[in-house]
């Protein structure tokens, strides 16, 4: 770069310089003036703000005078507090009790310990078991997971099939026994020990189906 194209630049420079001084407004005008411009853009965001605010009130109020006026539900300890005899069906094959079976009779124990009501199990087979040590076995795991929930001492019935329905034989021992809550796994359900058309038709108490 030659000298008179640098002192050109230079020149350039310090008239810009002098010309931004001399144009800018003194200190305190300068900030008087991006205070009233940045109230001004803020006002429309104020304004945006307190509409919502208003909204999410009205909002809050509405939810509010719906609670109140629906009734606070019925929780499942108040369905089960009145409960003082349950019924265990036991339709399993395995000796040793599947994980539904298992699952309902730890249910059952929890249920009649906290509400300190009775339990009868009734084991229910299709036709008499060749082997009686699979069926010592199958009533000592009833009993082993039954005292393991806190019962050392219930009713253990045994009924056969013979050609009858498993849930009409449930429904005669509920109605005999005069049982208020019949405990189930879905398990009994699906592996079609138990039709979930005829419950309602043959068990005159409730059914307590648990979900796998």
């Amino acid at each position: 770069m030659s000298m008179a194209s640098a002192h050109s630049i230079a020149a350039v420079s310090v008239l810009a310089a002098a010309s931004k001084q001399a144009t800018l407004p003194s200190s305190s005008s300068s900030s008087s003036a991006l205070y009233s411009l940045s109230s001004l853009r803020s006002k429309p965001r104020q304004q945006l703000l307190s509409l919502r605010s208003v909204a999410l009130k009205g909002r809050v109020k509405a939810q509010a005078k719906e609670a109140e006026a629906s009734p606070s539900p019925v929780g499942v300890g108040d369905a089960f507090s009145n409960v003082k005899h349950l019924l265990l069906p036991v339709i399993d094959r395995n000796p040793y009790l599947s994980e539904g079976t298992r699952q309902a009779a730890a249910t059952t124990t929890s249920l009649a310990k906290k509400y300190g009501a009775d339990i009868t199990v009734v084991v229910i087979d299709e036709e008499k078991r060749e082997s009686s040590s699979e069926h010592e076995t199958q009533v000592s795991n009833i009993r082993w997971h039954l005292s393991e929930g806190g019962f050392e001492e219930f009713k253990l019935l045994e009924r056969l099939g013979e050609g009858k329905k498993a849930t009409a034989i449930i429904g005669e021992v509920a109605d005999e026994l005069k049982m208020e809550l019949v405990v189930m796994s879905m398990e009994a359900i699906h592996s079609k020990y138990i039709d979930a058309n005829l419950l309602a038709e043959f068990i005159p108490c409730p059914v307590l189906l648990l979900p796998l």
